[in-house]
């Protein structure tokens, strides 16, 4: 476990502003808002502001005044986040990103978390917080991990590198299947978890057995594959080709990840309400300045390879352990009966706000439901 810096050369630097300046720009479909993907104007305003008023030192500076270190565990280099918490006895708490965002995610939460009462909160209800970045995503090695050996990986730091017997997880898109084979391989380790999605409908399920609510979820899920999957399919099938453009094309990289942050949150037209650019540039610059979109879109496929046999998907194991589950209006539909198929669910919220990556757009919400859930439900010790 060694101390750890972000510090990006200035060629880099250079060499993005270049790439920026010889942008190759498509038409826009007239008319159009978002319905073909991002948007040229609203891309062309986010570039030009990349190009003239973004200044990643700053970026570079708030990511620093995070406590960062790296470990090698089973071969693979890790970057972590860790922070320990004010009052008596923290609890420790592991927290995971999805795509196409990064440990960013958890930035605003993390103060919040481990010192609740600058923030309003209790004293006695606060983390040792660990947010890793998975492997093939940001400064961890530029390697792809499926979700088991992430989570395997994942307890060693937990447990090995960090000395805790015992902690809790939670997370979001692939941060929920990392903290979902967590609980599910190491429960005598893993007390409880939280989730704002649980996993969708695969195919596996007797549907005669699902309530009309879960019915109409598997609808909507469908449909959605259909309409918004393609990302998913490309990238759960062919990856490599996509990845070239996107590992050269700093443009075609913002409009690969920014139509994930338009689409799968709740700000009515205007992302601006939920993210600001500075936001949204520091976290594709991690993608960037790491080369690791390729990889990053590559766990979809390796994903897949192990989730699927010849004749299909494989069941969804449940989780057994303690499981708070948060439905924001930003992200699919779930219903509580949905939830209570795939997890032990002890506590089910439909969040008033917020979307996919709450954490970052609504921190108040999701870290006062996060506290709730472990500190009320669970009722961890104080």
């Amino acid at each position: 476990m060694k101390p750890f810096k972000i510090e990006i050369t200035e060629d880099v630097l250079q060499d993005l502003q270049t790439r920026l300046s010889l942008t190759r720009w498509t038409d826009n479909p007239e008319g159009d808002g978002w319905s073909y993907g991002t948007n040229t104007n609203y891309l062309k305003e986010l570039v030009t502001y990349w190009q003239k008023e973004f200044d990643w030192r700053k970026q570079e500076a708030l990511l620093n005044s995070l406590p960062q270190f790296k470990a090698i565990i089973d071969g693979v280099e890790i970057h972590f986040v860790y922070v320990k918490g004010k009052g008596n006895n923290p609890k420790p708490l592991i927290l995971t990103h999805g795509w196409p965002d990064s440990f960013f995610r958890y930035y605003k939460v993390i103060p919040m978390l481990t010192d609740p009462l600058a923030y309003g909160g209790n004293a006695d209800q606060s983390f040792d917080v660990i947010v890793p970045s998975v492997p093939g995503f940001g400064f961890s090695a530029k390697t792809v991990k499926v979700e088991d050996e992430v989570a395997g990986l994942w307890h060693k730091l937990m447990k090995n590198v960090l000395g805790y017997q015992t902690f809790y997880a939670a997370g979001g898109d692939v941060g929920s299947g990392i903290s979902k084979s967590l609980a599910n391989q190491f429960p005598e380790a893993v007390k409880a978890i939280h989730l704002t999605d649980v996993g969708y409908p695969n195919g596996t399920e007797d549907w005669s057995t699902m309530t009309p609510a879960e019915q109409e979820f598997g609808q909507f899920i469908q449909h959605w594959w259909m309409s918004e999957g393609a990302y998913n399919m490309i990238q759960s099938t062919k990856p490599q080709s996509l990845g070239y453009g996107l590992n050269d094309s700093p443009v075609g990289l913002a409009a690969w990840i920014v139509e994930k942050f338009h689409a799968w949150s709740d700000h009515n037209g205007h992302i601006k309400k939920r993210f600001t650019n500075d936001e949204l540039l520091t976290n594709i610059m991690i993608y960037w300045v790491t080369q690791t979109i390729n990889t990053s879109i590559r766990y979809y496929a390796d994903n897949a390879r192990v989730a699927y046999t010849e004749y299909g998907p494989k069941p969804v194991e449940r989780v057994k352990v303690p499981t708070g589950v948060a439905a924001f209006p930003g992200d699919a539909p779930m219903p509580r009966e949905w939830a209570e198929r795939m997890a032990n669910v002890t506590r089910f919220t439909k969040m008033p706000k917020g979307g996919h990556f709450a954490p970052l757009s609504v921190p108040d919400v999701w870290v006062n439901e996060v506290r709730t859930f472990f500190f009320e439900t669970v009722k961890l010790e104080k």
